[in-house]
């Protein structure tokens, strides 16, 4: 962006670097006051199923009670699609949306098949990011917990070698990581997944780009040759074309990619200069209902010092970036997910596959550069059929970019309107009467 190639971006925010990942302001009454999420009436790609019920795969009986303990009512389409196949043994190349139910497509038939007889490593999922192995992690042993003794690990880079090594002393059935981790830990003869039958890639196309897809044949490579392997991803670049005529025997291919963009997103720009971006967000911070929100810039330092500001003005803050201490990202992934505060900073890190329902308003302070980080951002409202807001801030040397991603998404993305009907974001106004006073918050000139 213009400015911020000639300006220091303190300069710019008129601010000092802030500390840690967690920032606190005070509360403001106007446009703040959602409390916990209501579920919207959810957008038709994920309830237009086939009305397929869980009982319908003949899952343990214990599965079932832990898929029901998480509120999983009924399979998503891309579960109904998934988990047959999955539980038969056989590849698949999926694509869905982000926020559709991705995690319960594998984890339930992988679950499933856990034999708990055999003390070895079973089942491996790759992810690209910390935080998502966490999640997913988290997700594994809730919906594992009546089954008597199923053994979950997560374990990525950042964390104590020694204390990963320890644990695998130890049961492992499942084992979820990043793939730098977990290929130092099979190196060293520590985690043998040599009887691991099957491998899950979430994210698939993160794990396949330059960063990681060495390190994903070399992981494969020490697996049994009769594996099973579950690609799962938003996005399908040729790199993952290529992996799978490579090493994925006839898969099964699943797309419900009839638009690349959420149903049930709402997406606006508003056009500003740089210098108005601060000003234009505490516009919408004091007109929008926001329950949490995701604030994206595309900078380490842009981040901490939006932070810092998003506080000043009053708001409470916290941010998260990959230069971060591992032991600080956690704590901020853990509290913001608990819903300890309302707004979080970030760059492109939060962007892979993390869950956090109550999100309703994702805004780009920086607009990204291409249509596959467009896509992955905004899946951050919205999860899972729930309503939301993508808002974006454009200048001058955006506008190139918005109309590719909007002709690469064929979706469109419209002006920021004078009000905006709270009915697309917000849980208890969805069924209010247009007409009723108070719906809309009033947004003047942005």
């Amino acid at each position: 962006m213009a400015t911020a190639k000639t300006e220091n971006p303190a300069t710019m925010f008129g601010l000092n670097k802030p500390a840690n990942g967690q920032l606190r302001g005070q509360t403001k009454p106007a446009g703040q006051q959602s409390g916990v999420l209501v579920p919207l009436q959810q957008p038709n790609d994920v309830t237009s199923t086939k009305g397929n019920e869980f009982e319908d795969y003949c899952l343990k009986r214990e599965l079932l009670m832990g898929i029901f303990e998480m509120g999983w009512e009924k399979p998503s389409p891309i579960q109904e699609e998934s988990i047959p196949i999955a539980l038969s043994g056989r590849d698949i190349l999926a694509r869905a949306k982000n926020g559709t139910g991705k995690s319960g497509a594998y984890l339930i038939p992988l679950l499933e098949r856990i034999d708990l007889k055999k003390d070895h490593i079973q089942a491996i999922v790759m992810v690209p990011t910390r935080e998502l192995a966490l999640q997913m992690s988290q997700i594994s042993i809730q919906l594992s917990k009546h089954l008597g003794g199923v053994k979950v690990m997560a374990t990525t880079g950042g964390t104590n070698l020694r204390d990963d090594i320890m644990r695998l002393d130890e049961t492992v059935h499942v084992v979820i990581a990043t793939p730098g981790r977990v290929l130092d830990l099979i190196r060293k003869g520590v985690a043998k997944v040599d009887k691991a039958r099957m491998m899950v890639m979430d994210e698939a196309d993160k794990l396949l780009s330059q960063d990681f897809v060495v390190l994903i044949e070399d992981i494969i490579s020490y697996l049994p040759k009769d594996r099973q392997i579950l690609l799962y991803s938003a996005t399908f670049p040729i790199s993952v074309q290529t992996f799978m005529s490579k090493h994925l025997e006839k898969p099964y291919e699943i797309n419900l990619m009839e638009e690349l963009t959420l149903k049930g997103i709402t997406q606006y720009y508003a056009y500003v200069t740089e210098r108005q971006k601060v000003h234009c967000l505490n516009t919408l911070f004091s007109r929008l209902q926001i329950n949490q929100s995701i604030i994206f810039c595309n900078s380490t330092q842009r981040v901490e010092l939006l932070a810092k500001k998003i506080t000043q003005l009053g708001y409470s803050c916290f941010y998260i970036h990959a230069k971060m201490m591992q032991e600080y990202r956690n704590r901020v992934f853990h509290d913001f997910r608990n819903g300890l505060c309302r707004n979080l900073v970030c760059t492109d890190l939060f962007t892979r596959g993390i869950d956090i329902q109550a999100v309703n308003v994702v805004i780009n302070f920086d607009f990204p550069k291409s249509a596959e980080t467009y896509l992955h951002r905004i899946g951050r409202s919205g999860r899972f059929g729930h309503l939301g807001l993508a808002i974006n801030l454009i200048t001058s040397e955006d506008r190139y970019n918005l109309k590719n991603i909007e002709d690469q998404l064929v979706t469109e993305i419209k002006p920021i309107p004078g009000s905006i009907d709270k009915s697309l974001y917000v849980a208890e106004f969805h069924s209010v009467d247009p007409d009723d006073e108070g719906k809309n918050g009033d947004f003047g000139a942005i």
